[in-house]
């Protein structure tokens, strides 16, 4: 248990911390969610777009701390190359 002042305040401040982080988190992983699903249903177009919403949210996800930012280009990357191949 935090005893000064100042140990108190940063209790409150990483509990905040982290609400923000799994609210964050749990909006890419919604984003994600709703493009695999375009992609498993097979719509081309339903998938292009739902990536292109995911695509900047994910990116945000990286740059607040979330997550590393190569993990975000990593993903986005894999879901670009499946969007693409569902197309041919």
């Amino acid at each position: 248990m935090a005893n000064t002042k100042s140990a108190k305040k940063m209790v409150r401040k990483i509990a905040t911390r982290t609400d923000r982080n799994r609210m964050r988190r749990s909006r890419v992983r919604n984003f994600e969610r709703r493009v695999e699903e375009a992609i498993t249903s097979g719509d081309h177009s339903a998938a292009r777009q739902a990536l292109q919403q995911a695509e900047p949210e994910i990116m945000r996800g990286a740059q607040k701390g979330v997550f590393h930012k190569r993990r975000a280009s990593r993903r986005i990357s894999r879901l670009t190359k499946r969007v693409i191949a569902l197309q041919a």
